[in-house]
């Protein structure tokens, strides 16, 4: 069986003047693709096998190329948007016919000259296209160690679960909910943490450092935000966590170890509920 999107070994079994039919077998009658003369290599004759990838045509007719397209089935893969239209996008893979993303494969509407990370799929009608959920064909066979760093792309952000992370635009992570600090959007490039390797192999990521590396980067945080404020805080670590995380991007915890270190240092004093910067 001739397979869409896919890498495979079929051979020639009749030469015409525009090219040759390939079919999965010598003695196969009645399905065949054709591979356009210009691509045929030198001296190929009937019997001979030869490696080509198929898709379809402008006429949705299937066609080989021996031409490496920028996507594969069970792959994913960041394509360039060359044109946006009234019921999709389409996508530079390699090869003449542009790659169709349709908008209801798209977690965001994208733009023309976009990167947009892919999977391969087949709709309803037996075409090649395009889609954003990525989640089933990323692998879990990274490299990456617990404390590594690594940067990915996110590409589906959940309420419950949290921001889902195409690691080397490859890897399956995911940022937990508890993990998200400040504003991460779908379609961003992060770097991050590895917080945890799961039995699976899919990794656990952090856009924070360890508690002893952040404090220094929590307590300058805090110091530009005072001087946005004229140097005066009006909520001390007492305030409720989400006016805390709305206004700094830090949980509770980690805004009082700052504010305790703040405090060590003489920079800042706590008085009538309010922080304020020591000297002024």
């Amino acid at each position: 069986m001739i397979k869409l999107g896919e890498w495979q070994n079929l051979v020639i079994i009749k030469k015409v003047v525009f090219g040759v039919y390939l079919a999965c077998t010598p003695q196969e009658k009645e399905e065949r693709v054709l591979l356009p003369g210009r691509q045929v290599p030198e001296g190929s004759k009937v019997g001979d096998w030869i490696k080509v990838f198929v898709y379809r045509d402008s006429d949705d007719r299937m066609i080989a190329t021996v031409h490496t397209p920028g996507l594969v089935m069970g792959d994913v893969a960041e394509l360039t948007v060359v044109q946006v239209g009234r019921i999709g996008a389409f996508l530079d893979w390699g090869l003449e016919k542009d790659l169709f993303l349709p908008y209801r494969q798209q977690k965001r509407h994208v733009r023309e000259g976009e990167k947009v990370l892919v999977s391969l799929y087949i709709d309803k009608s037996g075409r090649l296209c395009a889609t954003t959920n990525v989640y089933e064909n990323l692998r879990t066979d990274s490299p990456y160690q617990k404390d590594d760093r690594v940067r990915g792309r996110v590409y589906e952000i959940s309420d419950n679960f949290g921001a889902f992370v195409a690691v080397d635009n490859r890897y399956s992570a995911l940022i937990p909910q508890k993990e998200l600090y400040g504003k991460v959007e779908l379609g961003e490039d992060i770097e991050a943490r590895v917080i945890e390797v799961r039995e699976d192999g899919r990794l656990t990521l952090g856009i924070r450092e360890k508690a002893y590396l952040q404090i220094g980067q929590d307590s300058e945080k805090i110091l530009q935000l005072l001087d946005s404020y004229d140097g005066v805080l009006p909520f001390t670590e007492k305030a409720d966590p989400e006016v805390i995380r709305r206004e700094t991007g830090m949980s509770k915890n980690e805004f009082k170890r700052a504010i305790g270190h703040l405090l060590k240092t003489g920079v800042i004093e706590i008085k009538n509920s309010v922080i304020r910067r020591t000297g002024r």
